[in-house]
C-alpha cells in the first residue's frame, strides 16, 4: 500500500511538472515564440493563476486516475474494482471534489486501516480466493465532521450565489416560448413566462444558478424533449402542440438532476425537498421555549395587477398601484364590505382581463398590455369597477396565475363580519344537475315528501 501511495506522490508530482512546462510552447523555430496563435485574457481567479482548460475532473484516491465531475460513478466503480475501497452515501456528500482531495492526502499521511473498516468477503474460501474491502463512512467521526464542514461550506456558497442573483441587474434572458429577450432582473423572465405561457418553475427568490437551469431547459426543448413527461417528438410544432394539450407546460418533479437548482435542497445534509416538506412539524410543539426574536420576515414579492412592479412588501405594491395606476384595493375593499374570497374573486378578474388585454370597465380591446394601460391610466378606467355580479362568480376562485403571491397576501375581513352576514356569505352548492333523471330517482327530496305524504 505505501508503494502505491509513493506511486501516487510521484505522478502527482510529474503532473505538477507537465502542467509548468505545458505553458511554453514546443514550436520549432525561436521565431515563431513571439507569436499569439489563439485568443488571450487576463486571469480571473483570486491570485493571479489561471486554471488549466477543460472541465473540472476529480483524482483517484490512490493512484494518478482523474474522471471529469460528472463521470463521478465511473470514479466509484474504479476505486471499487482496482483498489477495493467503498465510499458509503455519496449522495450525502455535499462537494466530492472536495472530499477526495482531503482523504487522497489522509490516505499518504497514515494507513488505510487507520480510518477504513475491513470488509473480508469470501471468508470460508482458501486463503488466497478472500479479498478485503475497505468501507469508509461517517461511522467515522473525522468524515462524519468533514461531511458536515462540507454541507456547511456548500450552503454558504450557495446562498451568496443566491443573493448575487437577486440584486442581479445584469441579467440578460430570452423566453422559451415566445423567444422575447429581457433584461435586468431574472424575475423579469421568470414571471413573464407564468404569467404569459403558464409555465412556473417556482418563485425566483427559490431558484438558484438560474442561468444554468434555464439553459438546460431550453436544450431539452431544442431536443424536442418535453420538459415534464420528457419523451421526445418529430418536430417543434408536434411538441408545442402536445404540451398545451397535455398541460405539460412544467418540469418533472420526479427528475433528480433539478434539485441542485432549488435553495431546499441545500438546507440539511442528506434531506431533498420532498422529505423535508413530509417533515412532522408537531416535533416543534415540544420545545421549551416559545422564543420569536430571530424571526425573519422575507419578502413577498407580489406582483401589480397592471404591469410587471414587484414590490418586496404588500404595503409598497398598495401604494404603487394607487399612485401610478389610481386603483386602491383597500379603499374599494372597505367601501363594498368585501371579504377574503370577494378579494381573491376580484384579483382574478382583473388579472384575466389585463392578461387579455382588455378594460373591465369599458371592455375595450387592445393589442399590448402597454396600451391597454396607456388606456386606462388616461380615461382613470382603473377604479371604476363593473358590476359586482361581473366579477364575483364561482369561475374566479381559481387563480389565473398560479404564482400569483397576491392572492397569500390578502386580508381576511371575515373575523369583523357579523354572525348573520358569515352565514349570509357561506356558498351553497348545488346537486349535480348534469343527470336529471338519476337525480330526480336519488334526490334526497322525494323521501322528504314521502314522509311527509305519510303523516298527513
Amino acid at each position: 500500500m505505501a508503494a502505491t501511495e509513493a506511486q501516487g506522490l510521484v505522478a502527482g508530482q510529474r503532473e505538477d511538472a507537465a502542467g509548468v512546462h505545458g505553458g511554453v510552447g514546443s514550436l520549432d523555430h525561436e521565431d515563431s515564440e513571439d507569436c499569439i496563435l489563439e485568443p488571450l485574457s487576463l486571469p480571473e481567479s483570486p491570485g493571479g493563476s489561471t486554471a488549466l482548460a477543460g472541465p473540472p475532473s476529480v483524482p483517484c484516491i490512490f493512484c494518478e486516475e482523474h474522471f471529469p465531475v460528472a463521470e463521478q460513478d465511473k470514479l466509484l466503480k474504479h476505486m471499487i474494482i482496482e483498489h477495493k475501497i467503498v465510499i458509503a452515501d455519496v449522495k450525502l456528500v455535499a462537494d466530492f471534489q472536495r472530499y477526495i482531495l482531503y482523504w487522497k492526502k489522509r490516505f499518504t499521511e497514515q494507513p488505510i486501516t487507520d480510518f477504513c473498516s475491513v470488509i473480508r468477503i469470501n471468508s470460508t474460501a482458501p486463503f488466497e480466493e478472500q479479498d478485503n474491502y475497505f468501507l469508509l463512512c461517517d461511522v467515522l467521526p473525522e468524515d462524519r465532521v468533514l461531511r458536515e464542514e462540507l454541507q456547511k461550506q456548500k450552503l454558504k456558497e450557495i446562498l451568496d450565489q443566491q443573493q448575487h442573483e437577486r440584486n442581479d441587474t445584469s441579467f440578460r434572458g430570452t423566453c422559451m416560448f415566445c423567444t422575447e429577450e429581457f433584461h435586468g432582473n431574472r424575475s423579469v423572465l421568470l414571471n413573464h413566462m407564468a404569467r404569459e405561457h403558464a409555465f412556473n418553475i417556482g418563485l425566483p427568490d427559490n431558484i438558484v444558478n438560474c442561468a444554468e437551469f434555464l439553459h438546460t431547459l431550453q436544450k431539452k426543448l431544442d431536443n424536442l424533449q418535453c420538459l415534464y413527461c420528457e419523451k421526445t417528438f418529430r418536430d417543434k410544432n408536434t411538441l408545442k402542440d402536445h404540451m398545451r394539450k397535455k398541460q405539460h407546460r412544467r418540469i418533472n418533479p420526479k427528475n433528480r438532476d433539478y434539485d441542485r437548482f432549488y435553495v431546499i435542497n441545500y438546507l440539511e445534509l442528506g434531506k431533498s425537498w420532498e422529505e423535508v416538506q413530509l417533515e412532522d412539524d408537531r416535533e416543534l410543539l415540544d420545545l421549551p421555549e416559545d422564543d420569536w426574536s430571530d424571526w425573519q420576515e422575507y419578502p413577498v414579492c407580489a406582483v401589480c395587477l397592471f404591469c410587471e412592479k414587484q414590490e418586496e412588501t404588500i404595503d409598497q405594491l398598495y401604494v404603487h398601484m394607487k399612485d401610478t395606476h389610481g386603483f386602491d384595493l383597500l379603499r374599494i375593499k372597505s367601501e363594498l364590505g368585501l371579504n377574503f374570497y370577494q378579494q381573491v374573486k376580484l384579483v382574478n378578474f382583473i388579472r384575466r382581463q389585463v392578461h387579455q388585454c382588455r378594460c373591465y370597465s369599458c371592455h375595450a380591446k387592445f393589442r399590448s398590455k402597454t396600451k391597454l394601460r396607456a388606456h386606462m391610466e388616461e380615461a382613470k378606467h382603473a377604479s371604476l369597477l363593473p358590476d359586482r355580479k361581473t366579477w364575483d362568480q364561482l369561475e374566479y376562485y381559481f387563480p389565473t396565475y398560479e404564482n400569483d403571491a397576491l392572492l397569500c397576501t390578502l386580508s381576511d375581513s371575515e373575523s369583523d363580519l357579523t354572525a348573520q352576514e358569515r352565514d349570509e356569505n357561506v356558498p351553497v352548492i348545488s346537486e349535480d344537475t348534469s343527470k336529471l333523471r338519476a337525480l330526480k330517482r336519488s334526490s334526497v327530496l322525494n323521501q322528504l315528501l314521502l314522509q311527509e305524504c305519510l303523516e298527513n
